[in-house]
């Protein structure tokens, strides 16, 4: 009955093993990313505002087309009326009632305006490059903070994998220390440090459990899904090393989203100032309609009425004095188009400053890179060989506790030199516009 209940608690535990791993899918960074683009509230609040240009981009909302009307106008009356002849004859009626009826189609139609509307036509275009410009600047700011995200817990990963490779040592070392202890080889002195040692790598650990799983929920909340999405990453971190300053700096200047809005915002402030010009010249404008009438009347020579027609014609308007008002209008449109300048030659100062500086931090890191790799290298070997000295009884206890935090403080480095490589490379293309998400 005892070895029954072993092999059903054994069977138990092996269904919830792979339960767990089924459950624990794994996300890579191209998955990540799809998620994001799909999901994440910012982009699909830029991707509507670009929609909202889109709709406001036709002719009809430039003024180019014609505005076309139908009306219906019905009037009743009832009134006690008199009325005297000149032959001295009075006709009058009590509660007498008139109506009239009048239906129609009219046309009214701008056709030239001092070219304001074909202006104000391209200004919706820009209005339209703004807002792509601005859904491009949202997906590359997400995209960079799932990167950032995601290979943080990466290097994260790698970290709680070297302390539980550390935990497992200590915890040797604990059992090694007790059986001395036992036979009389070591004092209680060595079994107590050996187990706070383990007590605090065990702390360590736990620690950094806890910012691995809220990393996690961080991340599921930069997708946009449920914060209790458990998932496991990638275990080691791609650094591009091929990266050129000067290729950036070409790639920014054509295609930064930042840097495109601001000479997008010059071309609108330019075509501002052409519509406010158009005003010098006249506006003519044509209209036309067909309309219906019927007019009833109970007093009168004419009891009742009908009509119907076409009528057409044209108006024509030219401002010949407002105040001064055109001419401070266009001073200060074209002190709009300066500023848009300025603010196009501050925004590409800005982007060069940035991208040398994060260029050189780049360069650093991946130097880095190299010597903390060797670093991890000499100490995962170094504690190699203390812990081989340490179960002959050659070394101290402090010498193979100083060699095994020497490793774990290797291994973060290099994992930390790695992440802050990957971090420079993403701060690198996001600058220059050229950080992919497929």
């Amino acid at each position: 009955m005892k070895h029954l209940n072993k092999w059903f608690l054994s069977l138990i535990l092996f269904f919830t093993c792979i339960f767990n791993i089924n459950a624990q899918q794994s996300l890579s960074i191209e998955d990540a990313l799809k998620i994001a683009l799909e999901n994440n509230y910012e982009i699909q609040i830029a991707s509507n505002n670009l929609k909202v240009n889109q709709t406001n981009n036709t002719i009809g909302n430039a003024g180019m087309l014609p505005k076309v009307t139908a009306s219906v106008i019905d009037n009743n009356n009832i009134q006690n009326l008199s009325q005297t002849r000149s032959d001295g004859t009075v006709n009058s009626v009590n509660n007498g009632k008139s109506n009239s009826l009048t239906y129609g189609v009219g046309l009214d139609w701008t056709i030239f305006d001092g070219m304001k509307m074909f202006a104000k036509k391209d200004q919706l275009e820009e209005l339209q490059k703004l807002g792509e410009s601005t859904l491009r600047q949202n997906i590359l700011t997400k995209i960079s903070d799932v990167y950032a995200t995601y290979y943080d817990l990466v290097q994260q990963q790698q970290q709680l994998k070297a302390l539980d490779s550390t935990l497992t040592i200590s915890d040797q070392r604990l059992t090694l220390a007790q059986n001395r202890f036992n036979i009389g080889k070591a004092s209680k002195l060595e079994v107590l440090n050996a187990q706070v040692d383990l007590n605090t790598d065990k702390v360590t650990l736990l620690k950094q459990k806890e910012l691995y799983n809220n990393t996690k929920i961080l991340l599921n909340q930069i997708l946009a899904r449920d914060a209790k999405i458990d998932f496991k990453v990638i275990d080691f971190v791609q650094v591009d090393a091929s990266l050129k300053l000067d290729e950036l700096i070409d790639l920014a200047q054509k295609q930064n989203p930042q840097l495109e809005a601001q000479i997008i915002n010059k071309r609108v402030a330019e075509l501002q100032l052409k519509q406010i010009k158009s005003t010098r010249y006249p506006t003519v404008k044509v209209n036309s309609g067909y309309n219906f009438s019927e007019t009833q009347s109970s007093l009168g020579f004419t009891t009742q009425t009908s009509a119907r027609g076409l009528n057409y014609g044209f108006s024509a308007s030219l401002n010949l004095f407002d105040g001064l008002a055109q001419h401070r209008n266009e001073k200060i449109a074209n002190l709009a188009i300066e500023n848009a300048e300025i603010q196009i030659k501050q925004q590409s100062q800005a982007l060069e400053t940035q991208l040398a500086t994060a260029y050189q931090t780049y360069l650093t890191n991946l130097e880095l890179i190299l010597l903390e790799a060797n670093n991890e290298a000499i100490a995962r070997k170094n504690l190699e060989i203390t812990l081989d000295k340490f179960h002959i009884g050659t070394i101290t206890t402090l010498e193979f506790r100083t060699a095994q935090l020497n490793y774990i403080n290797a291994t973060v480095r290099y994992s930390n030199a790695q992440y802050q490589a990957k971090l420079s490379e993403t701060a690198l293309k996001e600058l220059a516009g050229n950080l992919n998400y497929q």
